[in-house]
C-alpha cells in the first residue's frame, strides 16, 4: 500500500489482496489519520487488488460510515471488474462513490 496525504484527502494506492490478513491494518492505517490529521476525505485506488474477500468490504463500508458522521467521504477509484464485480454484489455502488480515476 502507498500512501499519499494532500490537505484532508488521503489517496491510498493498494496492492494485491484486500483480505483478512491485511483488512484490520488497513483500517487502523484509515482511522489514524481520519483522528489525528482530520482526513475529510479518503481515495482509493485498487486498479492493482487482485481479491477482495469481506473483511475487506467490511472495511470499506466502515471507513464509509465512519467519514459520513464526520461530513466526509469515501471514494473507490480504478476498480478492476472483477473486484467491482464482487463490491457490486455487496451493493457498495449504491451509497460509494466510483470512479474510473482520481481527477473525477
Amino acid at each position: 500500500m502507498e500512501k499519499k496525504v494532500e490537505r484532508q484527502t488521503m489517496y491510498l494506492f493498494l496492492d494485491g489482496e484486500l483480505d483478512l490478513n491485511n483488512a484490520q491494518s488497513l483500517r487502523n492505517v484509515i482511522d489514524r489519520d481520519i483522528d489525528k490529521k482530520g482526513i475529510k476525505t479518503v481515495i482509493i485506488n485498487m486498479e492493482n487488488v487482485k481479491f477482495i474477500d469481506s473483511s475487506g468490504l467490511g472495511m470499506i463500508l466502515g471507513r464509509y460510515k465512519k467519514l459520513l458522521t464526520l461530513g466526509g467521504k469515501l471514494k473507490i477509484v480504478n476498480a478492476p471488474p472483477h473486484v467491482y464485480k464482487i463490491m457490486e454484489m455487496a451493493g457498495l455502488p449504491k451509497i460509494i462513490q466510483f470512479e474510473k480515476d482520481e481527477t473525477a
